[in-house]
């Protein structure tokens, strides 16, 4: 500042080169543009008929299960309403035992491979040891084999075991194809666990079986459920080693084999199929439906990188 009090007079800065002096306008904001009518009902029309392509094989498998000419008339409603079909199948066709055995099966294979998947998904993510990165891509190339390559050896070896024609011969080829999916799943939420906190537990005092079952398993649930309802599915609607396995030993067929005792011959009953196809589809599609939250939360979150 001068002595006469007027500060000194300061020359105006020039910008850089190659930029322009004048100052960028304001930006307009877009407003969104309302959707036409025309496209809304476009989306409308496609989505119904996405649901028609979707539902009506449903439908139909329900119409004829209800229909007392099934199989002679073709209608879009019951000529004849009738239970006679669910009650023969169900007393007459012995369904009732090859539901028990497919529910036997498709429990052991969820809590088996879980379990294990659960506990080589935990090894590999948090341990380093040799061959690690191998042992990651041995379990990544085993779910490329098609499963029916896989047939022949794993008849082998239950053969081996003398579980042949048994249950739990079963649940152990199914626990084998549903463990590579498993721990290649439940890695990505055991990577996703911070080690801090099972490092604050151990540091609290918590014994590493505290700190697995009441830091870690709460974190990697979501997960686990995932990974359950696959395994359920899989067991539950398998057909080729559930025949190759178990062959002439009738009381032991699941849900999936006894649904061919009713192709006969010359003829098949079509109501009773379609009626069998309703108890073993119904259950699982409805499960599944108040599960899809849990389950797309469970896909979404196991999605990270190490």
């Amino acid at each position: 500042m001068s002595a006469t009090g007027t500060p000194p007079h300061t020359p105006p800065r020039t910008p850089p080169r190659g930029v322009s002096r004048t100052r960028p306008g304001p930006q307009v904001l877009r407003r969104g543009g309302r959707r036409s009518p025309l496209r809304q009902l476009g989306k409308g029309v496609l989505v119904a008929l996405l649901l028609v392509f979707t539902l009506f094989p449903v439908y139909w498998m329900l119409n004829s299960s209800l229909d007392a000419q099934a199989g002679h008339t073709s209608s879009f409603w019951p000529a004849e309403p009738t239970l006679e079909h669910y009650v023969f199948v169900l007393t007459e066709g012995g369904f009732g035992t090859f539901l028990r055995n497919s529910l036997l099966v498709a429990l052991g294979t969820v809590v088996i491979s879980s379990a294990l998947a659960l506990l080589a998904s935990v090894a590999v993510a948090r341990f380093r040891f040799r061959m690690r990165t191998q042992i990651l891509m041995l379990v990544l190339i085993v779910q490329m084999v098609p499963l029916e390559a896989l047939v022949i050896p794993l008849f082998v070896q239950v053969r081996d075991l003398q579980l042949l024609e048994t249950l739990t011969g079963l649940i152990v080829v199914y626990v084998a194809l549903a463990l590579p999916f498993g721990i290649w799943m439940l890695r990505g939420f055991v990577a996703a666990v911070p080690v801090e906190l099972e490092e604050a537990a151990y540091l609290d005092g918590a014994s590493w079986g505290r700190m697995f079952w009441s830091v870690l398993l709460p974190l990697v649930a979501p997960g686990l459920v995932a990974t359950s309802i696959f395994g359920f599915i899989t067991a539950w609607n398998e057909f080729i080693f559930a025949m190759t396995m178990l062959g002439g030993s009738t009381e032991n067929y699941t849900v999936a084999i006894g649904l061919r005792s009713f192709f006969g011959v010359h003829s098949n009953d079509w109501g009773a199929i379609m009626a069998a196809s309703t108890i073993i589809t119904v259950p699982v599609m409805i499960f599944f439906i108040l599960v899809q939250r849990r389950l797309a939360s469970g896909l979404t979150a196991g999605a990270v990188k190490e």
